[in-house]
């Protein structure tokens, strides 16, 4: 009787602790993080530019993370999308340095830099080969955001009422550009105009615009800037927009680093995802497109305003000892492009 109770109460013991580790443990399901991203880009550009990147993580997140995304000046004017994230107001920003006016080094060199870039292979290769990714990474970090990639989008290309054939055609044209390129082209007689994004296309319809120079032909199909004016110029003052992916540091590091790669992957994608978007876009637009009539600057001409980049960027250097470095990456660059010859560059 001893033997076969000590034997029953072994026998139980043993198939209720392999039950017990069988049995999945109960949990209690623990409140899903949640973050505001808001992006420069309003709705219909944002339907590609972001928005496909937001849907993926949140779905692969499978309820331990939510990315809510705001459009262009939903929660804050776009101009003070970096204070909101840095004070932590919002969580996450996808912009160009220049748009959100973040106070770092690096700021000038956010979205169309003049000439740096002529394809939109040239930003990867620059922050991932050439150094800027540190750079960019450490001036942040001063600042209390952490950079978590860049990107490129399309070429900067004016769209306007009136046709452009010249230099002198573009005088006194009151256009809707970055910061940085403004002050580049307003040597050329281009009166820079700042407004709302969502009030640009109205301003054109107004005559409060005459033209803008803020993207490729690409996204002024997608975004209504084709059905307000008449010409595009194939002309380009950059080849890629250079834009990023942000956060406010503390909230990033709250994120389970599983979490943290899930995101970067995902605006990784999101990046890729731009580089055939954008230049399938342009070419088929150029040639289909039935709104847009297509014009040029003859290139001797032309010549002059990439003669005058050159000087801009030396002026830019002069400014501080990080834009000198950076300038010196781009300079480097580019003479390997040139020197490299065809297919990286022609003539």
């Amino acid at each position: 009787m001893t033997t076969s109770r000590r034997k029953f109460l072994s026998t139980g013991a043993l198939a209720a602790g392999a039950a017990a580790l069988a049995a999945p443990a109960v949990r209690a399901q623990a409140a899903p993080i949640r973050w505001r991203m808001q992006t420069y880009a309003g709705a219909a550009l944002g339907e590609h530019v972001c928005k496909p990147a937001i849907e993926l993580f949140n779905k692969i997140a499978a309820g331990q993370m939510e990315i809510e995304l705001y459009y262009a000046d939903q929660l804050v004017p776009t101009s003070e999308l970096f204070r909101a994230m840095q004070s932590g107001t919002i969580d996450a920003v996808q912009s160009d340095d220049d748009s959100m006016q973040s106070p770092t080094e690096v700021t000038v060199f956010g979205g169309y830099f003049p000439f740096a870039s002529r394809y939109s292979l040239d930003v990867p290769v620059l922050f991932n080969q050439y150094g800027l990714k540190q750079i960019w990474e450490e001036e942040y970090a001063k600042a209390g955001v952490r950079h978590i990639s860049a990107g490129a989008w399309d070429p900067c290309h004016f769209a306007t009422k009136d046709p452009i054939n010249s230099l002198k055609d573009l005088e006194g044209k009151r256009v809707f550009t970055f910061p940085t390129a403004g002050r580049f082209l307003a040597q050329f007689g281009v009166v820079p105009v700042q407004l709302p994004w969502e009030d640009i296309q109205v301003a054109l319809q107004t005559g409060e615009l005459d033209g803008i120079a803020w993207s490729g032909i690409t996204e002024d199909y997608t975004v209504g800037w084709a059905d307000v004016t008449k010409y595009f110029l194939t002309n380009n003052i950059s080849g890629a927009w250079i834009g990023h992916f942000f956060a406010n540091q503390d909230r990033w590091n709250e994120v389970p680093e599983h979490l943290q790669a899930l995101m970067e992957v995902c605006f990784e994608q999101s990046h890729y995802y731009r580089q055939w978007w954008y230049w399938g876009g342009e070419a088929d637009l150029r040639v289909n497109g039935p709104k847009l009539e297509l014009t040029s600057i003859p290139d001797e001409e032309w010549a002059t305003v990439e003669a005058a980049a050159r000087t801009f960027w030396d002026e830019i250097a002069a400014e501080s000892e990080t834009k000198a470095k950076v300038v010196e990456i781009f300079k480097k660059y580019n003479d390997v492009m040139a020197k490299s010859g065809r297919p990286y560059r022609y003539g």
